[in-house]
């Protein structure tokens, strides 16, 4: 009895993780993407060296690093 009720426990513990593990990953991907979105939007309006630009690569490299930190 103790090893089934163990193993169930252990289940459900490795699906608890993976299913909090799924939604910020999707979040993560939706953070990169928005702030690429928003790199590419300033490089067009305002130039690839502006000093807009430059600060949409460094909001993007902090995105990722979280992210990367995240995982």
């Amino acid at each position: 009895m103790f090893r089934k009720t163990g193993l169930t426990a252990a289940m459900l513990l490795a699906m608890l993780a993976f299913g909090s593990a799924v939604p910020m990953y999707a979040s993560c991907e939706k953070d990169i993407r928005k702030a690429e979105h928003n790199l590419d939007k300033a490089v067009r309006k305002h130039g690839e060296h502006s000093r807009q630009a430059e600060e949409r690569r460094h909001q993007l490299e902090e995105v990722r690093s979280r992210c990367h930190d995240r995982h």
